[in-house]
């Protein structure tokens, strides 16, 4: 199946794997912490739930074996991707099925692990999810328009999980809304294994449903085990390295996330020595980052530096969109009927676009438009916050800050595929993509204290001046061309 081939059943097929992707998010996020809320759990413990999100951060750790390894049963007659595809999606339902069983919050320590392992799930259906998008459709249009289908689902799933989950848990309880979302997820898996037989595949459908399903429900606790004892060590850690609870961990974060970058950047000069044999080029855990390395040297600082800005805006402005208008004086519901109906059909529509310039448009050209959509999108809120409330204003503030969001991150989705090499789709775009929001989403932690030394007006002003500054970066990084050469041994 190719994006040539079969383009409208890829998008129906790559809208909902990102409507499977953008379900979970708000459940292990802000649906999660109004949760805890409303059991009495303290708003620092709260706030240290909130590092859950991080941890697509690290998804490179993991993204190799997406790439190299099968997954037993299900690859029989599946395959590699889709293999991955339907265990992510076992791991999410199961995860959210749990949280549901637990939904009253005896124990914050089986909680916090819980949404651990829905966020771990729901990263690695997205890093399989990713590394198919980029196999199928490796060229710019392609990559339009399956980036924009993938992200509709996306954005779609998350509005819905949201409005749903808290209207749901309003009415028939937390245990109610939990196991509504974790149904949901759990529907795309039997389309997934209603497809054909991938080509590379020779086994049966139902000995690879059996096996595959035995292999996930062990892989599933292994999981569970693995990042339980890995939340241990890290809270002894902290604790004997002197970290009170409640304390920031924001610069501990921040290293161990930026480690292996700096020393790829120290190692670079090594690095573009490198033979197609050579052990760091060859090894299955070091191999596909090393490789970006060693395909654009020195630029790639440059181009880490670039992917880094170029979403930062954004990510500051959705840190205080909503406090900006509640202290304007819109109510709650009037900010929920802006971000349920307007922001989706604005979002989508930016989405529409994005995916239409990348196909049609100059990747540059392209890339121009969405930093700049984007920066509007953050300098309207200077506008809200200086006129006198009222819905117009409200809805338009909402309507092209999400639509400039949505433009925006279809662009930076298809840049982002473009960079790595076809032969680590997964990987490679785990380490861009994850080491893009590193930084912004650091930097958003401290969004309050900016506020209160520069006001609302500098804050957005700040914001949208972030989202431009990605043009300046345009020049340079589109003369970024990878080298090539034999592949290793």
């Amino acid at each position: 199946m190719t994006a040539a081939r079969a383009p409208a059943s890829l998008m129906a097929l790559f809208v909902m794997l990102g409507f499977s992707a953008g379900l979970p998010f708000f459940m292990f996020s802000t649906v999660l912490g109004a949760r805890l809320q409303a059991h009495g759990v303290d708003i620092v413990t709260i706030g240290l739930f909130g590092a859950i999100i991080l941890l697509p951060t690290f998804k490179f750790l993991w993204a190799p074996l997406v790439d190299q390894v099968d997954v037993p049963g299900f690859a029989r007659f599946f395959g590699r991707r889709r293999g991955w595809l339907m265990l992510a999606q076992l791991g999410i339902a199961a995860s959210l099925g749990a949280m549901a069983l637990t939904s009253a919050d005896r124990s914050l320590a089986v909680t916090a692990l819980l949404a651990t392992l829905a966020a771990f799930w729901t990263t690695t259906l997205e890093v399989a999810a990713d590394g198919w998008r980029i196999e199928l459709a490796p060229g710019q249009a392609g990559q339009g328009r399956l980036t924009a289908a993938n992200l509709w689902g996306y954005r779609s799933a998350m509005m819905l999980s949201s409005t749903a989950g808290l209207v749901i848990a309003d009415r028939a309880g937390w245990a109610a809304a939990y196991g509504v979302v974790a149904g949901l997820a759990a529907l795309p898996f039997p389309v997934l294994a209603a497809l054909a037989r991938d080509p590379h595949a020779s086994g049966r459908r139902g000995v690879a449903l059996g096996i595959g399903i035995g292999a996930a429900a062990a892989i599933l606790l292994a999981s569970a085990a693995v990042l339980g004892v890995a939340g241990w060590l890290l809270l002894g850690a902290l604790a004997a390295a002197g970290v009170a609870p409640g304390a920031s961990v924001t610069p501990v974060v921040l290293a161990l996330c930026l480690l292996p970058f700096v020393a790829m950047a120290f190692a670079l000069p090594r690095i573009e020595r490198l033979g197609p044999d050579a052990p760091l080029r060859t090894s299955a855990a070091a191999g596909p980052y090393v490789d970006f390395f060693w395909r654009y040297g020195r630029i790639a600082l440059l181009l880490l530096a670039f992917v880094s800005v170029y979403r930062m805006g954004d990510v500051l402005t959705n840190a205080l969109s909503t406090l900006v208008r509640r202290s304007r004086g819109y109510s709650l519901t009037q900010i929920g009927v802006a971000d349920g109906v307007v922001a989706l059909a604005a979002s989508l529509i930016g989405v529409a676009i994005g995916g239409w310039a990348t196909a049609r448009w100059p990747l540059g050209r392209a890339l121009a438009l969405g930093a700049l959509a984007s920066a509007v999108g953050n300098w309207v809120f200077v506008w809200l916050w200086r006129t006198p409330p009222s819905p117009l204003v409200l809805y338009v503030a909402t309507g092209l800050d999400q639509g400039g969001h949505g433009l925006a991150g279809a662009v930076f989705v298809v840049y982002l595929s473009l960079l790595v090499n076809p032969r680590f789709p997964a990987a490679q775009y785990a380490l861009l993509s994850g080491f893009a929001f590193l930084l912004p989403r650091l930097i958003a932690v401290a969004a309050g204290a900016i506020q209160v030394r520069i006001g609302y007006d500098g804050f957005f002003l700040l914001s949208g001046a972030l989202s431009a500054a990605g043009v300046l970066f345009l020049p340079l990084v589109l003369r970024a061309e990878p080298r090539h050469d034999e592949e290793p041994a």
